[in-house]
């Protein structure tokens, strides 16, 4: 008779920013990774297509938490843009639907159609993605041949920079807002040049301020030991780069913590001040001894500090 020893599962906190290869689907590289790290708890944020590559924060433990404000930051793209064939899909994995030949010759013909795309425009969800329709992703719709009725979004470009243009291949750097589909993207362009286009390459370069730099592919964290792939966590607060933040004494991070409401100091009140902080905003709260993070605080316009995501390791 054989026993096997179960092994108890590992009680971490933080992130892990991994570079995604292609092929992989998000919720694959995050059961990959946790059995990596025998880890109890995680989560990731920012779904990436199985053709898409790139940055894929992945959260474990207290990191879930906070892991819907990185959801909700901008993000960086670089993108190859097939001019002259369409797809199913809208990206290299669909069945070819159309052709045209004529595609532009001159960049700088691109160059002010791509005037029309920065701003604030309107996207239609592809049916070929995982929004959720009566609780079933609409990908398995289309899949099934039916097609439902989405309604219109608005998204924010704030640049687009033409990288290369090799007829029929436009690369660019995108910085866009939440819930931009690059796909959708690709799709307008080659509309508006009337040549048709799909999305041949994605990659993700950023979100917010975390970049490609401290990422770690799956091959690499394979030949890690547990105690590296562990060590490899950044802190939490990494998520929350772009809060203001303030500092609290050892008595009113005890309060805190305990969810009671707090007035800031002036010293706190002149460092966000000087910070260019926004009042009715939320901040990152730490304790001023041992700087350790506490979570996240919203600030009203009197200046009183109310507990909103709290961390639990103590």
């Amino acid at each position: 008779m054989q026993f096997h020893i179960k092994k108890n599962k590992n009680i971490i906190h933080g992130v892990l920013l991994l570079d995604k290869p292609y092929g992989l689907s998000s919720n694959n590289a995050l059961k990959k990774i946790k059995y990596l790290l025998n880890a109890k708890k995680v989560g990731y944020t920012g779904t990436l297509d199985p053709f898409a590559t790139g940055l894929l924060p992945l959260c474990f433990g207290e990191a879930t938490k906070f892991s819907n404000y990185l959801s909700e930051a901008d993000k960086y793209y670089e993108a190859i843009i097939h001019l002259g064939i369409t797809t199913e899909t809208g990206d290299i994995e669909g069945k070819i639907i159309d052709f045209n030949k004529n595609i532009p010759n001159s960049i700088e013909i691109i160059e002010k159609i791509l005037i029309n795309f920065h701003g604030k425009i309107s996207q239609i969800p592809p049916m070929y993605s995982a929004l959720k329709y009566k609780g079933i992703p609409l990908y398995k719709y289309a899949r099934s041949g039916i097609t439902i009725k989405r309604k219109l979004r608005y998204i924010k470009i704030y640049k687009i920079t033409i990288i290369d243009y090799t007829i029929p291949y436009l690369t660019l750097r995108i910085h866009c807002s939440k819930g931009t589909y690059i796909r959708v993207l690709s799709e307008d362009i080659g509309k508006m040049l009337g040549c048709g286009a799909h999305l041949k390459y994605l990659r993700r370069i950023g979100i917010d301020k975390l970049t490609l730099d401290k990422c770690l592919n799956i091959d690499t964290i394979i030949k890690y030991s547990e105690y590296e792939r562990i060590s490899s966590l950044i802190p939490i607060d990494i998520l929350l780069s772009s809060f203001g933040i303030i500092y609290l004494s050892d008595l009113l991070s005890k309060r805190f913590l305990h969810g009671q409401n707090l007035f800031l100091s002036d010293e706190n009140i002149y460092i966000l001040i000087k910070s260019g902080f926004i009042s009715n905003n939320k901040v990152r709260v730490y304790n001023k001894k041992n700087c350790q993070f506490l979570g996240i605080g919203f600030i009203n316009n009197f200046f009183l500090l109310t507990p909103v995501r709290l961390i639990s390791l103590f």
